[in-house]
């Protein structure tokens, strides 16, 4: 009887014991697969140009003033950018401002950019203006953080020489020639050995794909040559065969 009582108590207290040993060792069991996980894929920000930020305030800035700080533009100006004093009028004004576009930003500094505005007046006159601007890291928002200040015109870069060393006339008869000539290969209408030099050989040009399977035109050597003959003896119809007469 004793022996009966002392397996009965060891299987209750069996239960509990066992489930404590589960939960002690579940976290460490879950430590052990979370290495097996792949790691959440990350898409890189790209750091925004903040020219056109740039590009709208020196517009709304240049053509406000601070003696009007109640107009259209002066407000535009001040939402755009509060704590930027408006331009004071200056004596003997410019002529009216024509166009602004942004020419150059350059990221300076984290979220640093100085941003480089040319402002055209109707005269033909161009003024260069330098905005700094800073942005947030992800490039949602942007603000102006002082003045702009004008500056010197961007410097022109060097163009590379032209390969070619010789001007056609537009009007000329070489020009005219070769206008003819691919007009006549591209589209295989007309006759185009007459442009070719004595014994020269043309490349065939690759066939292109034609709706319904149609066989491409031009295919053959000799810009088209191949084709019209063929065409011809199509129309002749087939020739005499062993045992017919002419008739």
């Amino acid at each position: 009887m004793r022996l009966s009582r002392l397996a009965l108590f060891t299987a209750i207290a069996a239960g509990p014991v066992a489930l404590a040993v589960a939960v002690t060792s579940s976290p460490a069991t879950a430590e052990a697969a979370a290495p097996n996980r792949p790691a959440p894929m990350r898409t890189p920000t790209a750091a925004a140009d903040p020219a056109g930020h740039a590009q709208v305030f020196l517009d709304a800035w240049l053509r406000s003033s601070a003696d009007e700080a109640d107009s259209a533009q002066a407000r535009l100006a001040q939402s755009l950018t509060p704590d930027v004093a408006l331009p004071d009028p200056a004596a003997g004004a410019q002529s009216k401002l024509g166009s602004v576009t942004a020419v150059r930003s350059v990221q300076r500094d984290g979220s640093a950019w100085p941003v480089t505005v040319a402002a055209q007046y109707d005269d033909s006159t161009v003024r260069y203006f330098a905005v700094p601007v800073v942005a947030d890291a992800r490039g949602a928002s942007f603000a102006v953080t002082g003045a702009p200040g004008v500056v010197a015109c961007p410097a022109r870069a060097t163009a590379p020489k032209s390969p070619y060393t010789v001007n056609v006339p537009s009007d000329g008869a070489l020009t005219a020639a070769v206008g003819e000539f691919l007009g006549a290969y591209l589209t295989d209408t007309g006759e185009v050995d007459r442009y070719l030099a004595p014994d020269g050989e043309l490349t065939p040009r690759l066939p292109r794909p034609l709706p319904g399977g149609r066989r491409p035109r031009g295919v053959g050597g000799r810009g088209g040559r191949g084709r019209r003959a063929g065409a011809r003896r199509r129309d002749k119809g087939p020739g005499p065969g062993p045992g017919r007469g002419a008739g």
